[in-house]
């Protein structure tokens, strides 16, 4: 399509499941509050269609399931109305930030046409960073991360940094395979090239997916310059159903992608790291 022809700079989707309605206003008012072309839908696997009034009100598009088909079919949803925009934001509903800060991310992209993804640095809502970009994981990575207690973690607490790329200056444009599915701004193209998320994966490891086969045609990028505040409450860490979701979405992920032989993922993460080359937007020209 000729960009001339786009309606939309951004059209972004939220996939909501029994959401708390005053996170959601706050997650839909910081995408609308921009001087670019949005649009916004929200796709609701919850029981019932009480948030569709809020959303509506907001001027929202609001898209209700009838049945909780996950995260990664919920975007789906979205993605395959969206065809009039050059950039598709995933975005979660505990999930808010500044005006300028989506601006500042499409100018990125538009200076960057080998970007086909990029993800800002994400804080909790007490101000302490999340580290949310990590190498793509081998089975151990998940089985240390999930099970081991801490007194064994500390045995292995050289390899865990690695993975979770804590020793990478975290102040910088970085190349990074693996991204979180809380804020990712992508280019529309990248998504036809490489496909959408992986709808066998119910919830967790389909952005971990989609970023990867994103990441094997284009540059997948962390942009440390635009910050986000996310919630983030680690369901899997206290719910058991969750937890099992986490367990057959990994099973199923290295089942796909190889539970010992990997080459990709190993050549995707030899080259993590700064991204010098890459243009930076207006402001650090002045």
């Amino acid at each position: 399509m000729d960009e001339r022809m786009y309606q939309h700079d951004v059209i972004g989707s939220i996939v909501a499941y029994r959401s708390d309605p005053t996170e959601l206003e706050q997650a839909i008012r910081s995408f609308l509050d921009t001087s670019l072309r949005v649009k916004v839908l929200v796709v609701d696997n919850s029981p019932t269609e009480g948030l569709g009034p809020m959303c509506l009100r907001l001027g929202a598009e609001y898209l209700f399931t009838g049945r909780n088909c996950g995260f990664g079919a919920g975007h789906n949803i979205a993605l395959r109305r969206t065809s009039t925009a050059k950039y598709h934001l995933v975005l979660n509903p505990d999930v808010q930030f500044e005006p300028k800060a989506l601006e500042e991310l499409v100018e990125f992209l538009e200076l960057n046409e080998t970007v086909g993804l990029v993800m800002p640095r994400v804080f909790y809502p007490d101000g302490s960073p999340q580290r949310l970009c990590k190498r793509l994981p081998a089975p151990f990575d998940i089985l240390a991360r999930r099970t081991f207690p801490e007194p064994l973690k500390r045995l292995y607490q050289r390899h865990m940094s690695l993975f979770e790329l804590s020793n990478i200056n975290t102040n910088a444009v970085l190349s990074v395979p693996m991204l979180s599915g809380c804020f990712m701004l992508m280019r529309k193209q990248a998504l036809m090239n490489c496909g959408l998320f992986d709808e066998r994966f119910f919830l967790y490891f389909e952005d971990v997916d989609l970023t990867r086969r994103i990441n094997e045609r284009y540059e997948t990028v962390y942009y440390p310059h635009v910050k986000i505040t996310h919630r983030h409450e680690k369901g899997s860490y206290k719910s058991l159903r969750l937890l099992f979701y986490g367990i057959r979405s990994a099973v199923r992920y290295f089942n796909k992608w190889g539970w010992v032989w990997d080459e990709q993922r190993d050549l995707a993460n030899s080259v993590i790291g700064p991204r010098v080359n890459l243009s930076l937007p207006a402001r650090f020209k002045l």
